[in-house]
């Protein structure tokens, strides 16, 4: 084995490592795996996370729904981080999260930061004056800054893989960084995501189920998540109600009930179209609470549907069979646990999920 990235002396005499990243739901669903290892490989170590706001802004008007990101409530619950540095989303919060950092006086600091890797090292080692400071290194380019910013790192490493053609799992990529940090095995059994689920949050989704009409149901219960951050990986809400009407056709779907999962800003959008199409033992859900109300809801369903987003990635981490659609460009984002997943992509790759029919959703089906 390697020596690792960060001295194996450091680690053993250190008490806390401070990890730096920017974290959506599906980074988190995979990373999630790579610090409980790191945490019970070194266990004397008080793991703290610096989750950044890649939006930052001074628009105080854009604070209130930055601020409450559901992967926090998420972070709040795993009892292997100590602490998290969440409140990043303006100029002023972010300044004085890095004052409250330097106090730590951290040993050591890692940046995981993939997008503009030379801004993370130059904050690193503000947090850290005079700890080991390490992260990723991408080519130069153009500009003096990166230089100098790179300057500050005590070790680097690179944060793709070294054999591009294999086209690695992104639960493979992020094994391999702590493989190479602090030889930090994850096995590939090890890499399948998880969730542990407060107890309240299972019994309030059951208590919706029943709400519904849908507890004493005869049928399976489908969950159809048509929505994702960017237009390139959404399902339109009409291709919705076409599966609905097209599954309940079939003698095996003819009884099943469905949920379709709706962002905040589609929640009207989905309304008028459940209410167009008057479809039965059919509902809106959007988890608008807490981060643990979505996994507590895809626990109780037998079947999910999802876009490429967070939603595809939890199915894998309650064990729920998942239909994931997507483009041909993120093949590192499939699902992980194949036993459990079924893949549909686009034909071109330069088309968008929507373009996918509900005739492929029905193959993959039968």
């Amino acid at each position: 084995m390697n020596p690792p990235l960060i001295p194996a002396d450091l680690l053993a005499k250190s008490d806390k490592i401070l990890f730096i990243a920017h974290l959506a739901l599906g980074d988190y669903t995979y990373l999630q795996n790579c610090f409980a290892a790191f945490a019970r490989a070194y266990p004397h170590l008080k793991l703290h996370l610096w989750v950044d706001e890649v939006r930052r802004t001074a628009d105080a008007s854009q604070w209130p729904h930055l601020k409450k990101n559901v992967l926090y409530d998420w972070l709040a619950a795993c009892d292997f981080i100590d602490k998290v540095y969440d409140q990043n989303y303006s100029p002023a919060l972010f300044q004085a999260s890095i004052q409250d950092a330097r106090q730590e006086q951290y040993p050591i600091v890692v940046s995981l930061a993939t997008l503009r890797p030379h801004f993370y090292a130059h904050l690193a080692r503000e947090i850290s004056p005079n700890g080991f400071v390490t992260g990723f290194k991408k080519p130069l380019g153009f500009g003096l800054h990166r230089y100098f910013s790179y300057r500050k790192l005590d070790a680097s490493m690179d944060p793709d893989p070294a054999d591009r053609s294999a086209a690695p799992h992104i639960s493979d990529v992020y094994a391999g960084w702590f493989r190479q940090l602090a030889n930090v095995d994850i096995p590939p059994a090890g890499r399948i995501p998880f969730v542990h689920i407060p107890e309240r949050y299972i019994d309030g989704a059951r208590a919706k189920l029943a709400e519904w009409g849908f507890a004493g149901r005869q049928g399976k219960l489908v969950f159809i998540n048509p929505f994702a951050k960017t237009r390139k990986r959404c399902w339109p809400v009409e291709r919705v109600a076409e599966l609905i009407t097209t599954m309940r056709a079939q003698p095996e779907w003819r009884d099943a009930c469905f949920i379709v999962n709706a962002v905040p800003q589609e929640i009207a959008n989905v309304k008028a179209m459940l209410a167009e199409r008057q479809l039965d033992r059919t509902e809106l859900f959007s988890a608008n609470e807490n981060f643990f109300q979505l996994p507590a809801m895809l626990a109780q369903c037998d079947l999910i549907v999802s876009v490429e987003t967070a939603v595809m990635h939890l199915a894998n981490a309650v064990g729920v069979p998942v239909v994931a659609l997507m483009r041909q460009k993120t093949p590192e984002w499939a699902p992980v646990d194949k036993a459990n997943s079924t893949v549909i992509t686009a034909d071109q790759r330069r088309d968008w999920v929507k373009a996918i029919p509900v005739q492929a959703v029905m193959h993959a089906l039968a």
